[in-house]
């Protein structure tokens, strides 16, 4: 078993070597996936200016490097880039405004522990964090016993903090807090750029103000679905990466030119007086 490569690196096709397995939501499939980068002006057309074409399995997030790597030669790369949830991770958005000077503009996801998810319990956005004195402050107002490295960094998180036993066993809010019987609470934090991004993202993302970028990244969504319904997106004529990238750039160029033409083609039909 330990011979065995990662699921992401088994073949998942006979007929195609490079083609990968992967799941989305309820979708099932064997291949490869496609994002594409489109302008947004509001004043000028459309135009996809970055195609990249993938193994199924690569996480979204993985691309926000590519696609403003690829951009920043050609003076291309913008000042703010909507994208979907799956880009929004605490590194990327820290990442991209640190070294493209990209702004991304899209939900993250919520904080998943169960203290977040019951209403009555302690999540982490809850205490208060001195990142100068490196110690924090539970809701019950208890001071952390220590501040040490994560010993687990593939868990993103870069802190663990401990709250002291003392303090914690006999506190009255501590089934709102932890469900360890006799640990006290120990609290994972990211570094603290990335905590304080995205805590101020979930915080924007509740608000009306963000309803507005919300709907004009629905456009990137419809140019995926166009591409779906009259470019076959989801089904290669072509065996491996670089022959499937093919027509996957053919349609980045199809897309807007049909639209251009769009326009041309009502007045034509439209009847003469």
């Amino acid at each position: 078993m330990k011979d065995l490569p990662a699921p992401a690196e088994l073949i998942a096709s006979p007929y195609d070597a490079e083609a990968r397995y992967s799941t989305k939501q309820t979708r099932e499939w064997s291949g490869y996936k496609v994002p594409f980068t489109e302008t947004g002006d509001e004043a000028l057309p459309h135009l996809i200016v970055h195609v990249e074409t993938t193994p199924a399995p690569t996480p979204d997030d993985h691309m926000v490097a590519a696609v403003h790597e690829s951009l920043a030669p050609r003076s291309l790369l913008p000042a703010e880039h909507l994208v979907d949830k799956g880009y929004t991770d605490s590194a990327v958005l820290v990442a991209s405004q640190r070294k493209y000077g990209v702004t991304l503009i899209g939900p993250v996801a919520e904080d998943p522990s169960w203290q977040a998810r019951e209403r009555n319990g302690f999540d982490n956005s809850q205490c208060v964090v001195d990142w100068d004195h490196h110690g924090v402050t539970c809701p019950a107002g208890k001071k952390s016993l220590s501040w040490l490295p994560n010993t687990y960094p593939k868990n993103g998180m870069a802190i663990e903090v401990r709250v002291s036993r003392k303090d914690c066993t006999p506190c009255p809010f501590r089934s709102r807090c932890t469900k360890a019987k006799v640990e006290p609470r120990l609290i994972g934090l990211q570094t603290r750029e990335q905590y304080a991004t995205l805590q101020a993202a979930r915080q924007w993302q509740r608000t009306k103000d963000f309803q507005q970028p919300s709907a004009a990244r629905a456009g990137g969504e419809g140019t995926h679905a166009q591409g779906i319904r009259r470019c076959g997106l989801r089904q290669s004529r072509s065996i491996g990466l670089a022959k499937t990238h093919l027509p996957h750039l053919f349609t980045a160029v199809a897309l807007p030119s049909k639209r251009a033409a769009r326009p041309l083609r009502l007045c034509r039909e439209l009847p003469r007086e």
